[in-house]
Parts: structure tokens; C-alpha cells; sequence
């Protein structure tokens, strides 16, 4: 049979032309490239052995500093969820950053059940003695940024992109250690904290500019 356009008898063009329009498709459904994460961030994972979100789940940090872990796989439910929260911040940045602090909440009931942390109280630490019910500062750094970053991919945030964490502690002013997950303004630069760790469960996050929090204790 005498071959046709690009090597292919005619009767094979349909079924090619078919795998080419479906591959094609399929590819258009691929996530872009996340932007590269700074070092500081990408410290987050790495240091406990975990990877950072994708567009479809996130690993969630507790038991302090990431020795309990949890698979999250966001489902269509929990994208049209976020996505309604968020799109109740689209007036400003101060909108959007309320916005913010609903997902937060949002996460800590979506996980509450599931990990046993709607147990947990707010600056939980070792001494606590109440590990599996809680997540310290750098669990919360973790999953807040976790989640920053996935609301980011998915082109949630307008004002605001997702910046380094942040660490407070000055033993010479009794003030105690302690890190927070981050976002940067876009329009002014100005660093704002998410921090879920001042407060219990399905509390909202406290949100203010950097150099406020790094005063307070």
C-alpha cells in the first residue's frame, strides 16, 4: 500500500491523528512549573526528608517538628472550597489577607478529625507531653506554608506571594523561640506573618507585619 502524508497509508491517519489530539489534551491538563522554591523554604522540606506541595496534596507536619505525618490529597471539594474563600479577598491585600486566615482555619478543621489535632491547644510544645494531639511551631510553619504554596499554584493569591519563614527568640530578653510562615505584599514589600501556632484549634491565625511580631514573646 502506497504510503501518504508523513508516512501513513490513509487509512491510518484517523487513529494517529485521534492519539495526537489525545495527547495533546492530556498535556494541557499538566500543572505549569512552579516557580523555584528559595532556599528557606525548600529548608522546610528537606530538613525533615518530606516534599514540598504539589497541586494535589501536601504532606501535613505534626507530633512536633514533623515526627507524625499525614498525606493530603486535595480533592475537588477542597479546591472549590478554597478557592470560594478566597475569592472573598479579592477587594485588597487587607481582604485577601483575612481571606488567608479563613483557609488556615479552614485546614486545621479539614485536618482536625482525621489527625486527632481538634484536641490541640495553642504554643503546644514538648512539654506538653501531648504530642500526637498537636503541632509546634515548626509543624504549623510547615503546613501553613504548605498550604501558601498550594493556594499560590493554583492562582488563588492576588496581592500577596508566598514569602521566606520567619524566627524570633532572644534568650537574653527571656524571649522564647519560635517561627512563623510568611507572606509578602506585593505592592509595598511588606512582610506579613500567618501564624497558627499562638492559637488552638480552628482559631484564626494571628496576621501582622514581621517586625510587630518579632517583638512580642
Amino acid at each position: 500500500m502506497r504510503a501518504g502524508f508523513g508516512g501513513l497509508s490513509k487509512w491510518g491517519r484517523g487513529p494517529a491523528l485521534a492519539i495526537a489530539v489525545f495527547v495533546a489534551a492530556c498535556a494541557s491538563l499538566l500543572p505549569a512549573r512552579a516557580d523555584p522554591l528559595s532556599r528557606e523554604v525548600a529548608q522546610l522540606y528537606t530538613s525533615v526528608s518530606i516534599n514540598p506541595p504539589s497541586a494535589s496534596g501536601m504532606t501535613v507536619c505534626y507530633g512536633f517538628v514533623c515526627r507524625r505525618r499525614h498525606e493530603l490529597a486535595f480533592g475537588p471539594g477542597d479546591r472549590a472550597a478554597l478557592t470560594k474563600i478566597m475569592a472573598s479577598g479579592k477587594a485588597s491585600a487587607a481582604a485577601e489577607r483575612k481571606a488567608v486566615q479563613a483557609a488556615v482555619v479552614w485546614l486545621d478543621r479539614r485536618l482536625g478529625p482525621v489527625l486527632g489535632t481538634d484536641k490541640r491547644i495553642a504554643r503546644a510544645d514538648f512539654r506538653y507531653f501531648d504530642d500526637k494531639h498537636n503541632y509546634d511551631c515548626w509543624d504549623t510553619t510547615r503546613n501553613t506554608t504548605s498550604l501558601l504554596l498550594v493556594m499560590q499554584g493554583w492562582g488563588l493569591l492576588k496581592y500577596h506571594s508566598v514569602g521566606d519563614p520567619k524566627y524570633r527568640g532572644n534568650v537574653l530578653v527571656l524571649q522564647t523561640p519560635h517561627n512563623t510562615a510568611v507572606l509578602v505584599e506585593r505592592g509595598t514589600g511588606t512582610e506579613w506573618v500567618v501564624d497558627m501556632w499562638t492559637r488552638a484549634y480552628a482559631q484564626t491565625p494571628e496576621v501582622m507585619p514581621v517586625d510587630q511580631w518579632a517583638k512580642l514573646d
